[in-house]
Formats: structure tokens, sequence, C-alpha cells
């Protein structure tokens, strides 16, 4: 199990307050970035300080839509650079998006597990955390 996991589990399990992810995706830099908002500040500053891209890649992918929708849980993440800004992730992919091609976020629902173990437990288990694709289009 990656190390960032555990971070992450024991972040959001020592929260004393209910979090919901009202997490939002946009092009920004004239359409060769996105901005993930959504997150409370000092959650993204903790993994910031603890995290490299692939971490980051991890825990917000971004996907290009395939053709066949159905077939968009089987495509490798872009990859790219991440970075902070105040409370917002910032994704620069290595090959600029696409004209006209339709592009998602993966934002996992980490709020689910009760506490950090419950979190860690679910990971192994596939399709047991939750999910919400944002949709984005260059």
């Amino acid at each position: 199990m990656k190390w960032w996991l555990f971070l992450l589990a024991f972040l959001f399990g020592c929260t004393n307050h209910s979090t919901t992810n009202n997490i939002s995706v946009s092009l920004i830099n004239t359409n060769h970035s996105v901005q993930i908002a959504g997150f409370d500040k000092e959650v993204i500053n903790d993994i910031a300080q603890n995290s490299a891209d692939s971490a980051w890649q991890a825990l917000l992918p971004v996907y290009k839509m395939p053709v066949d929708t159905d077939m968009k849980d089987f495509q490798t993440a872009q990859p790219g650079k991440y970075s902070i800004k105040d409370s917002v992730v910032i994704f620069t992919p290595d090959t600029p998006f696409r004209k006209g091609q339709v592009y998602f976020l993966r934002s996992f629902d980490y709020n689910q597990a009760k506490d950090a173990w419950a979190f860690v437990r679910a990971q192994k288990q596939k399709g047991s955390i939750g999910h919400k694709d944002l949709l984005f289009k260059y």
C-alpha cells in the first residue's frame, strides 16, 4: 500500500467536521491547465507537503474520454504536473489538451470511510470507494 494512502486516510479520518466534496474543474491558462477547486485548504497543504506528482495523479487523475464511453474505466491517466495555489490544485498535462476532445477528472469520495482504517481497508476492494467523474472539454 502506498504511503500517501495512509496519510490521506489519516488526514480525512482525523477531521472533526463533516465535509462534502464540492469539487469543480475549469480550464485555465488559455486552456493549457485544469484548475481543481473545492478542497479544504489545510488538507491540500498537508498533502502537498508530503506528496509527489504520482500521489496527486492517484488522488485526482485526469483522463481523456474514449470514443466508447463504456471503456472509460480502462483509460490511462494523463501524465503531467500538479501544483498547488491556495486551496486549488492545478494540473498541466505533458501534452496539451486537444480542441474538441472531452476529458474527465475522477474524484474519489474519501468521506465514505468512517475512520482512517475503514478507508485503508476499503482500498483493498475494487470499486468500494465511490467516485464522481467531472467532465470538461477544450
